[in-house]
């Protein structure tokens, strides 16, 4: 039964494959499949070069650390990709060759991959602006990159120069400010002496990348400790505090781990320094002259003179005057 319905359906189905590739052959031959196909139609969309909207389109860079600038291309073919500097249309690289006398800037490229890499070495604030990544279609298509370049500086919290008591904690925080990365790490210098790796006791650094910060921690300060302290971030340009350790005997100058030098303001008042009483058989006259200390000079005094008959004052007249040190 098997046999006789493979033997009935087979000359059918050969009779129908050679009718399908007869009528294919016509329809070639008389050029109705090729003239009903626009010339443009194997040339669709996804045969030429495009962006992969993927890369980062604006960098912050800091001075001194390569910036990096990444095109993706897909399906590039036999096309080239070019950087071009926007603000002077300057062709910076065709390919991974250079065409600028900066050598500062290359493109990386690596075999078989869709990413074109524009790497500036030691980029300056001046090299801020946008760079085209460029393929050469007909007509060419371009991506713009921003690229910014900032100063990164460290910042030491408190005032420039800390007073300390004997025997209290030093506590000193420092930010990596307007850093684009985390730096790789953060040193804590006494003049020229690296900090976080001292071997005097009671000393702890604690740097946390994430946040860009790092604290340095001396307990029970000495004299010994007074000095210029730096906090130098590996990404950022260093900062400096100045600290001394006081012994008592200028309680109200003591910082006592975190006050500024502006609590020595406080253990000043105005003090008299000279008064003058000049006596004659009609006047006397007496000049006052005191100073006041709150960071700022000032003196004053008055002139008033009297007589025996008339103990009020006959005349009297005031002055003051003030220097700043600031």
């Amino acid at each position: 039964m098997s046999q006789d319905m493979k033997f009935s359906w087979g000359p059918t189905l050969g009779v129908l494959w050679v009718s399908q590739l007869w009528l294919l052959l016509l329809l070639f031959e008389s050029g109705l499949v090729i003239s009903e196909v626009p010339p443009h139609y194997w040339e669709t969309p996804y045969s030429q070069p495009y962006f992969d909207n993927s890369s980062r389109r604006e960098v912050t860079a800091t001075v001194g650390q390569a910036a990096l600038l990444h095109c993706r291309v897909r399906n590039l073919g036999d096309r080239a990709v070019s950087w071009i500097r926007k603000r002077d249309l300057h062709i910076l690289t065709v390919g991974i060759l250079t065409y600028t006398n900066d050598q500062r800037f290359q493109s990386l490229h690596s075999e078989g991959s869709d990413e074109w890499t524009l790497r500036i070495s030691s980029p300056q604030p001046r090299d801020s602006g946008t760079y085209e990544c460029q393929v050469s279609t007909e007509p060419k298509i371009s991506q713009g990159f921003r690229l910014n370049v900032v100063v990164s500086r460290a910042k030491i919290l408190g005032n420039a120069e800390l007073f300390i008591k004997s025997g209290s904690d030093i506590n000193l925080t420092c930010l990596a400010m307007q850093s684009p990365v985390p730096p790789s790490f953060i040193y804590w210098y006494k003049g020229k002496r690296v900090m976080n790796y001292s071997q005097r006791g009671g000393i702890n650094v604690i740097t946390e990348r994430s946040t860009r910060t790092s604290k340095l921690l001396i307990a029970k300060a000495t004299s010994a400790d007074s000095g210029n302290y730096t906090c130098s971030p590996s990404s950022s340009d260093s900062a400096s505090v100045v600290v001394h350790v006081i012994n008592g005997e200028h309680p109200a100058a003591m910082q006592h781990g975190n006050s500024s030098a502006s609590s020595l303001r406080s253990m000043w008042s105005p003090v008299p320094l000279l008064a003058i009483t000049t006596t004659t058989a009609a006047v006397a006259v007496t000049w006052n002259w005191n100073l006041n200390w709150n960071w700022n000079w000032s003196s004053g005094g008055c002139f008033v003179a009297s007589t025996a008959l008339l103990p009020a004052a006959l005349a009297k007249w005031c002055w003051s005057r003030s220097w700043s040190l600031s």
